[in-house]
């Protein structure tokens, strides 16, 4: 059992908690009916806790206590997903605040930092209501107590589980549907897994309570105002203009949260105009990773997705169609660049319960794997294809059966992304070593499966040589996908070149608006 709560302990805090919500998210998700029944409550805290994990084990080992708690409850911030989320992120900053001020922390310093983050969650929640996490969290706060971390990790997660059963008698909405509310779920998850770090013993399974139809009710409430859309941002701004802020967020719509501090704030709200909301936030500051979502009106939470899915990541306009009109859900990223983690693992959890991921680049693969282990907490069955480039990608769909066994469905699209040979034109941009000489800018660039293999002043000579040696090892279909610098007439030549030499080969040609090469082959 631990007496104090060191750097290693919260990394595993922070860690076991995502693997728990990992676990239970779908069991939340059914229970959201507050404040809108929207069905991601459980979602949304897991990518919140996988985002402030990320944070912390960006950190080599051996980083102090204040560190890791700095690293994590940014990582919360910057990443946190809906109203829930939100508030978790504002608890886990104050618990940091209090918590990551020394080396080590003793049950006392825990007891005063659940007390904390108790008055500054509440702080945040412009009109707070009973019934909720928020209520759950004062609970734990008042039942903690001890003079080890165990004691108050294991008094303050009791006192949590006794309020949450409560709280289906103090929400309308939640003895309507005879659930209790799934924020407090959550958090008592969160609150398990630390007394479980603490004591040591950790449970075999992590409880949310089900549906209680003993306990539902038909409850007659006044008619209720219904906002059409949830608008999160990030926000730079002085710590002065929030309370502004408030005020004006307050009159356009309800839920509203606002945490952070220090210059970096979390914005959510439910609004009608979702155009008013951000325009509040570039007045107040610079708002950035904007994200708007329509709130349905169903009268239950929906259904979580399941059956087969695949998600295809790519950073440009057209291959993106191509891979949707395929049946993928598409993760963009930039150009050169990589997805975030949190956005993957949110595409795989939401795509299905058996997944295939297509990185479709050699530098997306490692953080795809990264995902899927993350997702996999969850009970999603994940397989990570390794193509190394769209059209192995393309390749892969184009076989794609979810009528199929999942393994053999994915044996299926690996082989022939594996059996699909891919190359590439590039246009150097400075002076290099290549395995096949120096280039100059300017110099057009062969790739075949990655390497230099050719460097031409035409695109057109270069373009129709690499083809060559393409299929001089077989093949019966050609993929030509133009990006943004194809040069006028270059498709024309390949296929003319290929109806003099193999007149035995199918051409198919896509725009698939790619920035870094001018064409991308694929022979199958």
């Amino acid at each position: 059992m631990l007496d104090i709560l060191d750097a290693s302990a919260v990394r595993r805090w922070v860690e076991l908690s995502a693997e728990a919500l990992g676990r239970t998210r779908r069991e939340i998700d059914a229970l959201n009916v507050f404040p809108v029944p929207d069905g991601d409550t459980g979602t949304n805290l897991h990518l919140t806790v996988l985002a402030a994990a990320e944070g912390a084990a960006g950190l080599p080992p051996e980083a102090p206590l204040p560190q890791v708690w700095r690293a994590l409850s940014r990582g919360a911030l910057m990443g946190a997903r809906g109203n829930s989320g939100v508030i978790l992120s504002q608890i886990l900053r104050s618990l940091a605040e209090i918590l990551g001020a020394g080396s080590r922390t003793d049950g006392l310093l825990l007891e005063e930092a659940l007390a904390y983050a108790t008055e500054l969650a509440r702080a945040a929640v412009a009109h707070p209501v009973e019934g909720t996490m928020l209520t759950v969290l004062r609970a734990a706060s008042e039942a903690a107590g001890g003079r080890s971390v165990a004691e108050v990790a294991e008094s303050a997660a009791r006192g949590a589980r006794r309020a949450l059963r409560e709280t289906t008698g103090q929400l309308d909405v939640l003895a309507e549907r005879g659930v209790v509310d799934a924020g407090g779920a959550g958090l008592c998850v969160l609150l398990d897994a630390l007394a479980a770090v603490a004591t040591e013993e950790f449970p075999e399974r992590y409880e949310v309570p089900a549906r209680d139809e003993s306990r539902s009710a038909v409850i007659v409430r006044p008619e209720e105002k219904d906002h059409g859309y949830e608008v999160i941002y990030l926000l730079e701004t002085e710590d002065e203009r929030i309370p502004e802020l408030r005020a004006a967020l307050d009159g356009l719509g309800d839920s509203l949260v606002v945490v952070g501090g220090d210059g970096l704030w979390n914005v959510h709200v439910h609004v009608d105009d979702a155009g008013a909301a951000i325009e509040a936030g570039l007045e107040a500051g610079r708002a950035y990773r904007i994200r708007v979502t329509h709130l349905g009106t169903a009268p239950a939470p929906r259904a979580p997705h399941t059956g087969r899915g695949v998600v295809a990541v790519t950073a440009a306009d057209g291959l993106a169609a191509l891979f949707e009109e395929a049946g993928a859900a598409v993760v963009r990223r930039p150009s050169g660049g990589l997805p975030q983690l949190a956005v993957l693992v949110e595409a795989i959890l939401l795509a299905g319960d058996e997944v295939a991921v297509l990185p479709n680049e050699p530098e997306v693969l490692g953080l795809a794997e990264a995902a899927a282990t993350r997702a996999r907490d969850s009970g999603v069955k994940i397989a990570v294809i390794p193509t190394r480039a769209s059209v192995q990608g393309l390749a892969a769909l184009a076989v794609h059966d979810p009528r199929r066994p999942f393994d053999e469905d994915v044996i299926a699209m690996a082989g022939t992304a594996r059996a699909t040979r891919f190359g590439s034109l590039q246009i150097a941009v400075e002076e290099a070593m290549t395995s096949v000489g120096i280039c100059q800018p300017g110099d057009v660039l062969g790739l075949l499966e990655g390497d230099v293999v050719l460097i031409g002043a035409e695109p057109g000579v270069v373009a129709r040589e690499l083809l060559g040696r393409m299929l001089s090892g077989g093949g019966e279909l050609v993929t030509l996908i133009t990006g943004t610098g194809v040069p006028s007439g270059l498709v024309a030549e390949v296929a003319e070149e290929l109806r003099a030499r193999r007149p035995d080969v199918e051409l198919t040609v896509y725009d698939g608006g790619q920035v870094l090469y001018p064409v991308l082959f694929g022979v199958e």
